[in-house]
């Protein structure tokens, strides 16, 4: 019995090893090729670069030449008002819906969640006349619009399961205490639902970050570059001066690309599991 269960151990663990190496080693390979010239990328695929062999110009061709930096602070820009306006306007509808008793708070809660369901590609075309008759199309404030109505059904999703989670007796005190409606959600409830905020704020920038259909139709005619965003930015890049590809300055800009998103999962990736078991399951 005991030679058996070694032995199912000893599989799982093989399997699960298998299964990190693979999804790992593209992130590798992509890693240490940003340093390599196109050729040894062509001739010596899986070679790893000598220290005395490390092409840091594929960075400084990936940020200037291909104006990766204007692409990086666009993106940073869009997410970061992305973010913020899907956590104010979603944490307080996620509040509304989870505090006050109304006859239409189901409905209104499901039309929310209907937001889920519909897949981006069929609202292109009502989006694209919308920004357009609003002059917001090839801007970074369109798009953001979009992201945000686009992030907002999941914000109140998670977030109405952790409102519904708090005490009402904490929101009653503070009612006594002297505080408002306003004062009570800012001050003792919104701090409270700050697990929710932080898993909402993670998916959200990680969602923006690399988003590119949406970029794409909406910012497909700023000829300019001046509000593309990063992945964008990536598609443009493999094409440099005369139409040459330049995979050394692709793969550099991968890195810079996915660098961010990484950093987050492997420092937040605890809290992006209990928050979401925690919204989802109390929700």
């Amino acid at each position: 019995m005991r030679k058996s269960n070694f032995i199912n151990k000893g599989f799982i663990l093989t399997a699960l090893l298998s299964y990190a190496l693979w999804l790992i080693f593209p992130m590798v390979w992509v890693a240490y090729s940003s340093f390599k010239k196109d050729s040894d990328i062509f001739n010596n695929t899986f070679s790893i670069p000598s220290l005395t062999d490390l092409h840091f110009e594929n960075y400084s061709n990936a940020w200037r030449q291909a104006h990766f930096g204007d692409y990086f602070q666009n993106s940073i820009i869009i997410t970061f008002c992305t973010v913020s306006l899907i956590l104010i306007m979603g944490s307080a509808a996620a509040y509304v819906l989870s505090r006050f008793y109304h006859p239409f708070r189901n409905f209104i809660f499901w039309l929310f969640l209907a937001g889920l369901m519909i897949p981006i590609q069929l609202s292109v075309i009502p989006l694209f006349f919308e920004l357009k008759t609003l002059g917001l199309l090839n801007s970074k404030l369109g798009l953001i619009f979009v992201y945000t109505a686009n992030g907002l059904p999941f914000a109140i999703f998670i977030l109405t399961g952790f409102f519904r989670s708090l005490p009402r007796s904490l929101y009653e005190a503070a009612v006594i205490d002297g505080c408002g409606e306003f004062e009570a959600f800012y001050k003792i409830m919104l701090p409270l639902a700050r697990p929710g905020l932080i898993t909402v704020a993670i998916f959200q920038f990680i969602g923006v970050w690399k988003e590119y259909f949406y970029a794409f139709m909406f910012l497909g005619g700023d000829r300019q570059a001046t509000s593309k965003t990063l992945p964008l930015g990536l598609a443009n890049i493999s094409i440099t001066a005369q139409y040459r590809s330049d995979y050394g300055a692709l793969f550099a800009g991968l890195v810079l690309v996915t660098l961010p998103i990484l950093l987050i999962y492997i420092f937040l990736q605890k809290r992006i599991v209990k928050g979401i078991a925690a919204g989802a399951l109390k929700g």
